[in-house]
């Protein structure tokens, strides 16, 4: 830890703006902790607060911006490239069309205080044809809150700060091994999480051809489009006869639905 407060004072804000981009550009290396001791360092005096923001903010609309572009040229197959890496690409897709249809381009004012939020609103903005006037304007205002936020915690905070990073480099190699054990529970939970989905959607998925073949029964079954509005624009294309539900209003529009028919619910 000694060493991250040493190149932060010896290279400055470069090294800060340098990380900002590059996580923000998808890689995943921890951003906020470095604005963090940055904004501690500010407050001794060793760095500046002022060009500290500045950079960030140009650092992560430069990342955004490149993102933004490409959901413009080549739509929604960024997302789905996106979400492959995500630790949750199931819902994905799904979950980040569902905020931005709640809140629109204002949403890029918090997006990146939202966990795996933050890398897909851009491209998703872009996909959608927004303005890039006003994708820019929105995307700088959150990446100063983001940054700002950041940095006005370790100013405030720096002495807390100062007795964390030294209790951490107390422990030598083991703190690094404390932050390894960490990231490897998370990502072991989560990778759980997902196998138990995939291994429930397998025992109760049924092909196009059995859709056809139970439509055409006696009792033919309930068909539910659960896709989200904006999948629903791109492609307006659905089962004749199928039901538009949201995913969360599921349980409320089949309260009247007989318990003895049959499902079928088909998403993005």
């Amino acid at each position: 830890m000694s060493r991250l407060i040493a190149l932060v004072v010896r290279y400055g804000t470069p090294l800060i703006w340098l990380n900002v981009f590059v996580t923000q550009i998808g890689v995943p290396i921890p951003v906020v902790p470095t604005l963090v001791i940055a904004g501690a360092l500010s407050s001794d005096g060793k760095l500046s607060s002022t060009l500290i923001l500045t950079g960030s903010v140009i650092a992560s609309l430069a990342a955004d911006w490149i993102w933004f572009l490409l959901g413009r040229r080549l739509g929604y197959r960024v997302l789905k490239t996106i979400c492959r890496m995500s630790l949750s690409p199931d819902s994905c897709v799904r979950d980040t069309e569902a905020r931005f249809e709640r809140w629109g381009m204002p949403s890029l004012l918090f997006a990146k205080f939202v966990p795996g939020f933050a890398t897909i609103a851009p491209p998703l903005a872009g996909a959608t044809n927004h303005s890039t006037i006003e994708f820019l304007i929105y995307d700088a205002a959150g990446a100063f809150v983001w940054a700002g936020a950041a940095v006005a915690a370790g100013h405030v905070f720096h002495h807390a700060v100062d007795r964390v990073l030294v209790a951490l480099e107390n422990l030598g190699a083991w703190a690094v091994v404390f932050v390894i054990c960490v990231l490897v529970i998370v990502i072991i939970i989560k990778w759980w999480q997902r196998h138990r989905f995939i291994q429930r959607m397998r025992l109760a998925r049924v092909t196009p051809q059995e859709v056809m073949q139970m439509l055409e029964a006696a009792q033919p079954p309930v068909i539910i489009d659960a896709r989200s509005a904006t999948a629903r624009s791109r492609d307006p294309r659905r089962i004749a006869r199928a039901l538009v539900i949201p995913a969360d209003a599921m349980t409320e529009h089949l309260a009247g639905v007989a318990r003895d028919r049959e499902i079928v619910v088909y998403c993005t």
